[in-house]
């Protein structure tokens, strides 16, 4: 096939047909909490860095862990097992923290172990389905097979604005 014969490129270099093809796809950094495997959106990751202590902030939810001070800037540490209802990770040194931004703030996701980053057709999202009100299904925005593995992608803004725009007012 003579994609690139075929199709003129842009400013990147990458043919116009090409670069359809691609915004039809969705990367994803996959991850793991026990046995259950999730997916966040590639371009929102900033990084991924070993669990490291954090300091401890008064009045917090159980789920936020506290802040890292990653080069001056203060990152609240949302521990994705209890804000899922599975009760508090005890974080040793294989822990991972993946930092996401999200709306202009950096927030770190604690999670077992990254597994992974993978790509899917965007048209193979499927919806979420909605068969009891729990707070685990809200915090998705889709559902990806890939490989015959089930990724639950997590919908970042919905996960972090609300509890921690209630706890920057405290």
């Amino acid at each position: 096939m003579t994609l690139q014969a075929a199709s003129p490129a842009n400013k990147t270099g990458v043919p116009h047909a090409a670069e359809s093809v691609l915004a039809d796809r969705a990367d994803f950094v996959s991850f793991a909490i026990g046995d259950d495997k999730y997916g966040v959106d590639i371009m929102a990751v900033r990084e991924i860095k070993g669990w490291s202590n954090v300091t401890h902030l008064p009045r917090q939810p159980d789920y936020v862990r506290g802040v890292l001070n990653l080069r001056g800037v203060m990152v609240p540490i949302v521990d994705l097992r209890c804000r899922f209802g599975q009760g508090l990770t005890e974080p040793t040194p294989m822990h991972i923290v993946i930092i996401v931004q999200i709306e202009g703030r950096q927030v770190g996701i604690l999670a077992d172990r990254v597994l992974d980053i993978v790509s899917a057709e965007a048209s193979k999202i499927q919806p979420v389905p909605k068969v009891a009100q729990s707070a685990r299904v809200d915090f998705l925005s889709g559902l990806v097979s890939i490989d015959d593995v089930m990724l639950a992608l997590i919908d970042l803004p919905h996960l972090l604005s609300l509890p921690l725009d209630e706890t920057e007012q405290n």
